[in-house]
């Protein structure tokens, strides 16, 4: 079978099919395990680890309800189908009997299995019931229901107990379980049986099922409803926005760092600044700063700012100097490039020309940490392997800049900036800040 649609939300990785695909994909041959997930089971698994263990152990979730289709359509998104396990039940009953499997149905108050398994052979002649059992059973109970529902040859086994209680249950035993199929159901027995009446079918469509719910049983349901829907809605709007912003707590107090260090040197430098851009315009006629479009994050170009270092015709003249450069790779420098004025050669021998790049770190264009900010024409010519130094940002030091800089080939200056994408953290971060002083003080490389 071709390779399952899914789609992660909440960091569950959910089945993204259509009901049949769906079917397809559990009565396999295989062994499965089968878990649904609506807002409830969300709300429980964010403060019930051992929940999100046991759905994380599931071969496969479903999605159930309008709350997910909401999540998933506030990114962008959407379920093909509402699989649901209660419109879902009398489909599994039919593929069970398709495939000469017997069920057994376990959960729920004494007397409902059998109901519902009553309900199930009305709607699908020839099922094959091979037991029934309530969910009520104390814990030196569970080694003898596991022999009963092994000892009955069933092969699909529903478990209807709620949640978070079935999924633990059916992870906790699940290699004690001979079924091949075990599904956690929730109320499914209860509708199916007639105990609890489902709401008609234009507010199932309109995705209100809750209200009905809510109507029918407002004491059992008003915590589930009222107080947990939007708690619901409230974390969908947080997983849409970690997305969107694809900001990890880790990524935060990255920014965090850059705009406090950004700021506070657009403030603590402003009188060098003017300094500076006086003694450019006193040597050569042109703008004090260079603006250039670089390479960034993920591909996307910006307009990057430095102190003017060269003349006002560098640009022209870069073609006709090519040949002079005295790194190895794509990365153009030479030590005696013509283009550069006095000033610019003491801007460069303390890397002061970088220091408008503040502003493209406030404006989020930049990190304070990251790799060297490409030219276009650099990363038109970039093998495959050296494109993984934009999955970051690019930013004012980093690896290579303390390493050594220009003193460093094109090869290696990659493999610093990937090696540092994959480990970087908060730490590493700042210790290569520390190390940058060093770098500025010596001048290993700049030119």
């Amino acid at each position: 079978m071709s390779q399952l649609n899914t789609l992660k939300l909440f960091e569950f990785n959910i089945l993204n099919e259509t009901r049949e695909s769906a079917l397809d994909a559990i009565f396999n041959g295989r062994k499965q395990t089968v878990a649904f997930l609506n807002a409830h089971c969300i709300n429980v698994a964010v403060n019930d680890p051992t929940y999100r263990w046991a759905i994380n152990r599931a071969s496969t979730v479903l999605p159930d309800g309008s709350g997910l289709q909401l999540a998933a359509r506030m990114r962008g998104e959407r379920f093909v189908e509402n699989l649901n396990g209660t419109d879902l039940f009398p489909h599994i009953m039919q593929r069970a009997t398709t495939q000469g499997l017997q069920v057994f149905l376990f959960g729920s108050q004494p007397g409902i299995a059998e109901k519902a398994a009553e309900k199930a052979k009305s709607l699908v002649p020839g099922l094959q019931v091979a037991g029934t059992r309530n969910g009520f059973f104390t814990k030196s109970e569970e080694t003898q229901i596991i022999d009963e529902i092994n000892a009955s040859g069933a092969e699909v086994l529903l478990v209807a107990m709620g949640v978070p209680r079935q999924d633990i249950w059916i992870a906790r035993n699940r290699h004690r379980l001979n079924a091949r199929i075990v599904f956690g159901v929730g109320a499914q027995f209860d509708f199916w049986s007639g105990r609890v009446s489902r709401a008609p079918s234009l507010l199932r469509k309109a995705g209100l099922e809750w209200v009905w719910r809510l109507a029918v049983e407002p004491k059992r349901m008003f915590k589930r409803y009222i107080l947990g829907n939007p708690a619901f809605i409230a974390r969908a709007a947080r997983d849409w926005l970690s997305k969107k912003l694809d900001f990890t707590f880790e990524d935060a107090a990255r920014r965090s760092i850059d705009i406090l260090l950004s700021g506070g040197a657009i403030v603590a430098f402003a009188p060098f600044i003017a300094l500076i851009g006086l003694a450019i315009k006193t040597e050569s006629k042109g703008p004090v700063f260079f603006k250039q479009i670089r390479v960034g994050l993920n591909g996307k170009t910006f307009k990057i700012y430095k102190f003017r270092s060269m003349y006002p015709d560098a640009e022209a003249r870069r073609a006709a100097l090519l040949h002079t450069s005295q790194r190895e790779g794509i990365c153009f420098k030479s030590r005696n490039d013509p283009r550069v004025t006095k000033v610019g050669k003491f801007l460069r021998r303390f890397s002061l020309d970088e220091l408008p790049q503040i502003l493209n770190v406030l404006r989020g264009e930049m990190a304070v940490v990251g790799p060297r900010p490409a030219l276009p024409q650099e990363v038109a010519a970039y093998p495959a392997k050296a494109l993984g130094r934009l999955a970051i940002k690019p930013g004012l030091t980093g690896l290579w800049q303390v390493s050594g800089r220009a003193e460093i080939s094109f090869n290696r200056m990659v493999n610093m900036d990937i090696a540092y994408a994959k480990t970087r953290t908060i730490f590493s971060d700042i210790a290569m800040i520390a190390l940058t002083f060093r770098a500025v003080f010596t001048g290993r490389g700049a030119y």
